[in-house]
């Protein structure tokens, strides 16, 4: 088991993704009541940064192998969530903020078996109401992607989530986790090289919501033919 938590500082229903300036900070400083117990967090699950291996196929236990877990970090740039009121247009600019999220730490767990490593990713979060906003849900849209480092990074692995945030009040800071446990690949060869690989996290805004194909049309009943009259 391994893993570790790496402290975040502060940084959706549907909506608009805005860039605001150092004004934000200001404005919202006084919104939300509650306020973060790390001491109750599930991300506290995972408590080493060494990659555990599953018992073997004859059912004896290998000694455990000196695997780093691959870091995790926030990708620059997606460290923050800010959706907008699209009726009063990106014009509107601070005021028009209904929701902004942040990433506040995230966490890792490793597993070693028949050469493939299993990741477990806890990412914890805060969604806070701004001018605009009040009571809704947010679905707030995560990304854990794992690549290779290097002169041309290689992609690894990569997991999408929709994670359902509920927001109580027009003045509300709620706190929000995710786990995705179930990150898999093949271990590099050599298993050495585990230390160039990196677990990036982050709001994708980019990735759509998958669209229902639509109802398929019933065509028209055809007409029954009319008989010929008989003189």
């Amino acid at each position: 088991m391994c893993g570790g938590c790496n402290g975040r500082a502060p940084g959706g229903s549907q909506g608009r993704a805005l860039v605001l300036g150092p004004a934000l900070a200001l404005l919202l400083a006084g919104c939300g009541s509650s306020s973060l117990s790390s001491s109750l967090s599930s991300l506290n699950i995972f408590d080493s940064n060494k990659a555990t291996q599953s018992e073997a196929a004859d059912g004896s236990t290998p000694e455990p192998a000196d695997i780093e877990c691959p870091s995790v970090t926030v990708r620059a740039g997606a460290s923050t969530l800010t959706i907008g009121d699209i009726a009063k247009g990106p014009e509107s600019g601070v005021l028009n903020l209904r929701y902004q999220g942040t990433i506040i730490r995230t966490a890792r767990e490793c597993n070693v078996s028949a050469g493939v490593m299993t990741m477990k990713v806890g990412i914890e979060g805060r969604i806070i109401t701004g001018p605009a906003g009040g009571p809704g849900e947010v679905n707030v849209p995560l990304r854990v992607a794992v690549v290779q480092k290097g002169v041309n990074p290689k992609p690894v692995a990569s997991k999408f989530a929709r994670v359902p945030v509920t927001v109580a009040s027009d003045n509300d800071r709620v706190t929000f986790t995710h786990v995705e446990s179930d990150i898999s690949f093949p271990m590099p060869v050599p298993a050495g090289d585990i230390d160039t690989y990196l677990v990036y996290v982050g709001f994708d805004t980019l990735t759509q919501p998958e669209k229902k194909p639509p109802a398929a049309k019933r065509k028209p009943a055809a007409k029954p033919t009319a008989k010929p009259r008989q003189s």
